[in-house]
């Protein structure tokens, strides 16, 4: 628990850094995320070869986005969002679906923590929780937009909206989100 408090207190002031353009700052996030996003990513996949590619993927997307984080948000369903993500991609592009496992995905699970397995569910359910938050068609555009990176041509296309409709929504759901985060703020 102390080390998700570290991380969900540090990584922010380091994004915000890196965002500024200290490249330190940015090395030391990226690899203190590495362990946090090879867990998000064991959740979905089982093989270890591919597990170590959607870390790659994610790392390569957490540098594509990193500007659309916001500091003040929490990092962790940011970060589980993206890898998650790249996970179901990486599981398409091998034409494998998350439920199917071998031999030594089994074992690999067995071998699995309770104490991570809970630190991971319990990031999962945040970031559950904040798209649950959402009508259904504003989460649908922070997923499409946001979670599979599409442009918002693609999403428009996809959804049969205009792009300003989709511009909308979007706005509409950080609107909302950050409603949600700071309601769960309170309670805290």
């Amino acid at each position: 628990m102390a080390e998700t408090d570290t991380r969900a207190q540090t990584w922010p002031h380091l994004m915000a850094s890196a965002q500024a353009g200290d490249q330190n700052a940015y090395n030391q996030l990226l690899k203190a995320m590495v362990p946090a996003i090879r867990a998000f990513a064991r959740q979905k996949i089982r093989d270890e070869a591919l597990v170590e590619d959607v870390v790659q993927e994610s790392l390569l997307a957490i540098h594509r986005v990193r500007q659309t984080y916001d500091p003040q948000r929490p990092i962790l369903p940011w970060v589980a969002a993206i890898t998650s993500a790249r996970a179901i991609d990486a599981l398409r592009q091998r034409g494998r679906r998350p439920e199917v496992q071998d031999d030594d995905a089994l074992l690999n699970q067995a071998a699995e923590s309770d104490g991570a397995e809970n630190r991971e569910r319990a990031v999962q359910d945040e970031l559950a929780g904040y798209l649950g938050s959402l009508p259904a068609r504003q989460r649908e555009m922070v997923e499409s937009v946001h979670l599979r990176e599409q442009s918002l041509a693609q999403a428009a296309a996809a959804s049969h909206l205009s792009v300003s409709a989709v511009k909308s929504l979007l706005h509409r759901a950080m609107l909302n989100l950050r409603k949600y985060g700071r309601g769960n703020d309170e309670k805290s």
